[in-house]
């Protein structure tokens, strides 16, 4: 009888005071997926050299755009030092910048068609028209990457398409989209760095 009652009591505290439970934790979010140490490695690029993308006319030509675009953005050091073998031979280059070009020109054909009828109570007359024309189309594909000189690293990438711009042909063109994406994720770099330094409380290194 004594032994029942305890065991009464016993389960009358546990339901009046219950164990706290654990309250189950957020899930955390998932990393950045930017490698700080290349991150690095991309800020630091100043000087740069553009290693031959080929030994072909249309080749040499996408070269000397990118290079010609890279030095009107005022951002870098160009060099061109390099062997016979078109290779970046500057020791003072901080990175390399490698490609490989396709260019193709195909022709399109396109159509046109024009009908009329006419029409009396004794007979129906149809008249049909149509006109070919032929275009060319050039179209250029760049695909290049930037290489720390000293480790090899890859630091950045891009692959870029063009069939022509207005006033600009499709080589131009292609060079001129490599140089703004590299403009581009380098200023978008910069204002993440900013931005992760200002989020740090005074003092912290």
């Amino acid at each position: 009888m004594v032994h029942s009652l305890i065991v009464l009591l016993m389960l009358l505290a546990t339901i009046q005071n219950p164990p706290p439970q654990q309250t189950q934790k957020a899930p955390e979010p998932p990393p950045t997926t930017v490698d700080p140490e290349i991150s690095t490695e991309f800020l630091r690029v100043h000087r740069v050299c553009v290693e031959s993308f080929g030994n072909d006319p249309a080749s040499i030509e996408l070269q000397a755009m990118v290079i010609n675009a890279l030095n009107e953005s005022k951002r870098f050091t160009l060099t061109e030092n390099s062997d016979e073998t078109g290779k970046c031979t500057e020791a003072k280059a901080d990175a390399v910048l490698k490609g490989v070009s396709v260019q193709r020109a195909h022709e399109e054909v396109r159509g046109s068609s024009e009908g009329t009828s006419i029409n009396d109570h004794r007979a129906s007359v149809g008249i049909n028209e149509s006109s070919h024309s032929t275009e060319l189309i050039d179209e250029a594909r760049l695909a290049v990457r930037l290489v720390m000189r000293e480790t090899g690293d890859v630091i950045w990438s891009t692959t870029q398409e063009s069939k022509g711009a207005k006033y600009k042909g499709a080589n131009a063109d292609a060079a001129d989209k490599v140089v703004k994406q590299l403009l581009r994720d380098l200023d978008r770099l910069k204002e993440e760095r900013a931005r992760d330094s200002s989020k740090k409380p005074s003092g912290a290194q």
